[in-house]
């Protein structure tokens, strides 16, 4: 979220108003439109190259929630989507198919979906990035290794979902505390982080490293081995209502590292190599993601479902419907490999994922999955798959 909307929207919705937030702020330049452009399975590159291995688990998920929404409810903020009940005889078709050969997975989306490519206007090509789910270490006791929290959602952070008051908001969020009757701008990453706010005795579990608490904000889930050999899967619970902001770009403003260097790796390798810079830097991010403890085999994105390694993908929440499907024209992150050329599903979303050609890929958990988007910085584009209309 934007500091400056941000400012607009509390005028809005609540009922009274600080001094300052009665200001008007300097009109911020409107987002880009997303525009979609017919296409057909023919011009799409690469289709026919998808083995489709995962992607009936992903789509079969989205359909499990998408068969819960009212039929006559608009497919979230994408209006050329259509409504749930179009998707709903979707996913009924897709269940009833029996055989998931590979050939007969294709004819499916050839027979019931028409592809369009999505620009803002402007460009078809854009940024995908990657993201994965953490390995930790950590405790429920704090200890003299395990001394770096990783909070609960606190019971008074009140989340704000605009689009439920008017629907030119459909999809942005804010949040905050109330008091005295007024929303107010919920403690900063750096209070947080020092104790500095009412709910320091929230603790859901304690790490060994601060910088892994860090990413592990960013990433928004995590495998946690605890000092006792049991595994904890957490996940997101809830975000203090700043804006997400990349801290990689302060190591290039400040000369530490270079737009050709800049990399999660390199980033944890600067914030290793200077402990005592590594917090300010760190606190220039004034989001905070608190976290809950998940039962189940893998990380929820946003639309409440359990992601897919390498089919799940997070998306402008804004612009873009949960449940979509899409044909991706990925540059690999890895030199002189192939492009990523497959369908995923929007399922999640993301502080940093703002436009229309906007992506986060979702790797899944390991290594290789934490090595893959640490460097993936890839222009890529995508094709939204929507029904046909008989």
């Amino acid at each position: 979220m934007r500091v400056l909307l941000l400012l607009l929207l509390f005028c809005l919705i609540v009922t009274a108003c600080d001094e300052a937030e009665e200001k008007s702020p300097p009109q911020e330049e409107k987002k880009p439109d997303i525009i979609l452009t017919p296409s057909t399975f023919l011009q799409l590159p690469g289709w026919g190259s998808d083995d489709f291995s995962g992607l009936v688990r992903a789509f079969d998920r989205s359909c499990f929630a998408i068969m819960k929404k009212p039929p006559e409810k608009q497919f979230g903020v994408l209006k050329q989507a259509g409504t749930y009940g179009n998707w709903q005889d979707i996913c009924q078709k897709f269940i009833a198919v029996n055989d998931w050969d590979k050939n007969i997975l294709r004819q499916f989306f050839e027979q019931n979906f028409i592809p369009y490519q999505i620009s803002d206007g402007k460009n078809s090509v854009g940024l995908f990035t990657g993201y994965y789910e953490a390995s930790l270490k950590g405790s429920l006791i704090r200890t003299k290794r395990y001394n770096i929290p990783l909070h609960k959602r606190p019971n008074d952070l009140v989340m704000v979902h605009l689009g439920q008051f008017r629907e030119d908001l459909k999809g942005i969020r804010i949040a905050g505390r109330v008091v005295n009757g007024t929303l107010k701008p919920y403690e900063e990453r750096a209070d947080i982080i020092s104790g500095n706010w009412p709910h320091n005795d929230e603790v859901l579990l304690w790490v060994d490293s601060a910088v892994d608490a860090f990413f592990v904000q960013i990433q928004g889930s995590a495998l946690v081995e605890m000092e006792n050999g049991k595994i904890m899967r957490i996940g997101y619970a809830g975000q203090n209502g700043h804006p997400y902001y990349a801290i990689g770009r302060e190591l290039i403003k400040n000369g530490a590292l270079t737009k050709e260097n800049i990399s999660m790796q390199s980033i944890r390798k600067w914030l290793a190599d200077n402990p005592k810079k590594a917090d300010e830097v760190m606190n220039k991010n004034k989001s905070y993601v608190f976290f809950r403890e998940i039962k189940g085999d893998g990380p929820i994105g946003a639309q409440g479902v359990v992601l897919t390694p390498m089919r799940s993908l997070a998306v402008d929440r804004t612009l873009i419907s949960y449940g979509l499907p899409f044909w991706v024209d990925i540059e690999s992150p890895e030199k002189g490999q192939k492009n990523i050329r497959k369908i995923m599903v929007a399922q999640d979303t993301g502080g940093a994922i703002n436009g229309a050609v906007r992506g986060d890929f979702f790797w899944g958990y390991g290594d290789k999955a934490e090595r893959l988007a640490g460097k993936m910085k890839s222009q890529g584009r995508y094709w939204v798959l929507l029904p046909k209309n008989d």
